[in-house]
């Protein structure tokens, strides 16, 4: 499933592209994915510009001129989502489910899962469309650091993977992520959340922030669907140290690398650097 990692890379892509252009219509090609496509979207996006790419967890915001008179696109990609930048009059395949059109190029969303999401909100003030207003604190913002994880995990007798993995709490982590950062900070993923010290958050916190950068920079995971914008992969699951790699040498003490399940995913960690 894409994470934040891949729907920022995503974003990324697109702003040099979209940013301040102006929408010359849309297709959609099927009534719902995860939910029902907004009846007349097509006809609501034609004619606005796209004023700002904003990110919100793993959701994608194109503000569609949302304090004149528009509003805001959002993107859920879903299991395996990805968006792509076409030339104008290219034939959709099949799974090609929503066309964003502009003058010179054509934004394609491709969803063979049909787990994503179209939504659109009217006007402003989108963090309150409900897709959004449950989401937690953003791992890479200012507010996010040790302290803040301490003190949100006081009373909760949780495995720290799971929590770590709930949007509620921290937005956008998803299981390469969370199994890499507390490999870095040498937490075990059965440690409970209110069994770990203010010092030992303050690490896990800094590999967070460390793993998530360093994935953007390789432009994300690919492990099944995602590409880029331009068609091309991600790079960060080859540079794993733990995820994926069960049974074979942690890079750190060339001890195995252990797999279990938690919360139906698979865990990758190492029992002797991580405790």
């Amino acid at each position: 499933m894409p994470e934040l990692p891949e729907v920022e890379v995503s974003r990324q892509g697109l702003l040099s592209c979209l940013s301040r252009q102006p929408i010359i219509g849309a297709v959609v090609r099927t009534p719902r994915l995860r939910h029902e496509i907004p009846a007349g979207l097509a006809a609501r996006l034609a004619g606005l510009r796209v004023d700002a790419i904003l990110r919100r967890g793993k959701y994608l915001l194109l503000d569609c001129q949302s304090t004149s008179g528009g509003g805001w696109l959002l993107i859920h990609f879903g299991m395996s989502g990805s968006l792509r930048l076409v030339p104008p009059a290219t034939p959709a395949r099949l799974h090609d489910h929503f066309d964003l059109v502009f003058a010179d190029i054509v934004l394609r969303f491709r969803d063979p899962r049909r787990f994503g999401a179209l939504l659109w909100h009217e006007g402003g003030g989108v963090e309150s469309h409900p897709a959004l207003a449950h989401l937690g604190i953003e791992p890479l913002s200012d507010d996010f650091n040790g302290d803040w994880l301490y003190a949100a995990t006081r009373c909760r007798r949780v495995p720290i993977k799971p929590l770590l993995m709930d949007s509620r709490l921290i937005v956008g982590i998803g299981n390469i992520y969370a199994a890499e950062s507390l490999h870095h900070a040498g937490v075990s993923p059965l440690r409970t959340g209110d069994r770990i010290s203010r010092q030992r958050y303050r690490v896990l916190a800094d590999a967070i922030r460390a793993t998530l950068l360093a994935a953007i920079a390789a432009g994300g995971s690919s492990v099944r669907d995602y590409v880029h914008s331009d068609g091309g992969a991600g790079c960060f699951q080859l540079s794993c140290r733990v995820y994926g790699r069960a049974g074979e040498p942690c890079p750190t003490c060339a001890g195995p690398v252990r797999v279990i399940r938690q919360a139906g995913r698979s865990t990758f960690y190492c029992p002797r650097c991580q405790h």
